[in-house]
Parts: structure tokens; C-alpha cells; sequence
């Protein structure tokens, strides 16, 4: 009873409109699904500027996640109706819209519960080098007042639990101060890999986002099948200013991660210029 009235209550009182129109929307073609601190909001914000992508009415959706027992028509309810659908196929030819959720990647619950419900679903990751995701990650805590230790302090705490844990411990994932762990990312690819096809994964480089996105749009625009289109007027979002890293504190995480991102590239094929 509590969660059908739960259902209810978001579905028809907090979505109100769109959430009567519910069985007449669709759901997502293809799904962002991490890295937090990585550039994900910017892509929320910018894919749309393609004439055949329309977004969801936000971002960090989480229904995979954290709004899973909200039921799928709570889920339909933030995407565009199928006239939108027909609309667009009919001018453009095409159609497509999306989930942008960074927060995805690494719950293996997650990725069962997506293929399950779209196996053939297109998945994209934008990773950004886990010591500058780390750290931007950790100024995140310090502007919303949660995190008061130094920047050392913090990973230091931290590096000594992951000592002590598993990397298959889903807990760890979940803790506030999980800077370095969000770095794993080989780990978290991996039942991605196992469940889902190899041509399903797009898997892009933060680094180049930044410096040359219009090729990485043109990369996502060919993933997906889509004519290419050109993004004017890209909007960067989330940019936040902070000191830099103590050189020695670099050099300490870079040889840290060294063996994490060796794994990666190994997963992927291909490599990065972290190390």
C-alpha cells in the first residue's frame, strides 16, 4: 500500500501533467551513464542542440537507481509524448532522447535492471583522469559544507579503508567521501562488458570534451546513427575554480592509479594519456 500510494503521489500529484500523459511518452534510446565531475551536465545541456535530440526535463534522473519502485510510467512521465516522436520522424527523419544519470556506473544493480528493461539499448561513459575527477570531486563537498578535511586527509582516510574492503562491495561506492574509489573505472565497466555488447558502449575521453568537443559530439552522433550536426554556441557547465594540487600529491595518485588505469585501457582497447 505505501508504495502504491507512493507511485501515486510523484506519478500524479508531483508530475501532474506529465504524469497523466505518462502512456503517452516515450522512453530513452540511449542513456549517459557516468562519470560524476566528468562533464556529464555539459552533455545534458548541449546534446539537444541536435535537430533529432530532445532531452529529458532534467538530468540525474536516477530512476534505475534511487527512484526504481517510482515504476516505469513515473519514468515515462520526464521524456517527450509520441506525437513529439512521430513530429520529428516525420520532418527530420529521426528521433531520439535520453537519460543522463553519472551515478549509474558503478551499481552492477543498475546494470541488470537497464538490460533487463532495453537490452539493446545504446550507453555512453565520458571518463575523466580519476586524479582531477578526485579532486574536483572533493572541492564539490567543500562548497556544500560536507567535507572539512584537506584534500590529503580525505584520500588518505580513505585509501587506508579501501585497504581493508573489496572492490565488490557496492558500499564503497556510496560513501561521501568516495573520491578515489570513483576512479576504479575499469571495475565498474566491467559487468557493463559482460551483459551488454561491445557496440552498445561508447566510451569517451573528458579530456578531449574540453578541448575539442565538436569531434566528440561527432563521435556520439555516428554511435548513435544520427546525421552529424554541428553545436554552436557550446555551453560548458558546472565550471568551478579551484587551487591547484600539491605536486607531490599529483605524482602520489599518479602512480597510484597507475595499475586501475592499465586495467582500463586493457578493458577498452584503447588508451588515455593519464599516466
Amino acid at each position: 500500500m505505501k508504495t502504491k500510494l507512493s507511485k501515486f503521489y510523484h506519478l500524479l500529484y508531483k508530475r501532474h501533467f506529465y504524469g497523466w500523459t505518462s502512456p503517452l511518452r516515450v522512453l530513452p534510446d540511449f542513456i549517459v551513464i557516468g562519470v560524476v565531475r566528468g562533464g556529464t551536465t555539459s552533455l545534458f545541456e548541449n546534446l539537444s542542440k541536435h535537430p533529432c535530440i530532445y532531452s529529458s526535463s532534467y538530468d540525474e534522473l536516477g530512476f534505475f537507481d534511487s527512484n526504481f519502485e517510482l515504476g516505469l510510467n513515473w519514468y515515462r512521465s520526464l521524456f517527450p509524448t509520441i506525437f513529439r516522436k512521430k513530429i520529428s520522424e516525420l520532418r527530420k527523419k529521426c528521433f531520439m532522447t535520453y537519460d543522463v544519470t553519472p551515478f549509474y556506473i558503478w551499481n552492477p544493480l543498475v546494470t541488470q535492471r537497464i538490460h533487463d528493461i532495453f537490452p539493446k539499448i545504446k550507453l555512453i561513459a565520458i571518463l575523466r583522469n580519476p586524479i582531477d575527477r578526485a579532486y574536483s570531486n572533493y572541492f564539490l563537498g567543500v562548497r556544500s559544507g560536507t567535507e572539512n578535511l584537506s584534500f590529503e586527509e580525505a584520500i588518505g582516510k580513505e585509501i587506508e579503508l579501501l585497504g581493508k574492503e573489496s572492490l565488490s562491495d557496492q558500499a564503497i561506492y556510496q560513501r561521501p567521501r568516495s573520491y578515489i574509489t570513483k576512479g576504479f573505472y575499469a571495475h565498474q565497466l566491467k559487468p557493463w562488458f559482460e551483459i551488454f555488447r561491445k557496440e552498445q558502449l561508447l566510451i569517451l575521453q573528458t579530456e578531449k570534451f574540453a578541448t575539442d568537443s565538436s569531434s566528440i559530439f561527432f563521435e556520439i552522433f555516428d554511435f548513435l546513427q544520427l546525421p552529424r550536426h554541428t553545436i554552436h554556441e557550446f555551453k560548458k557547465m558546472n565550471v568551478a575554480k579551484y587551487p591547484p594540487m600539491k605536486e607531490e600529491t599529483r605524482m602520489f595518485l599518479k602512480e597510484y592509479y597507475r595499475k586501475y588505469n592499465d586495467d582500463l585501457y586493457a578493458l577498452l582497447g584503447k588508451s588515455f594519456d593519464w599516466n
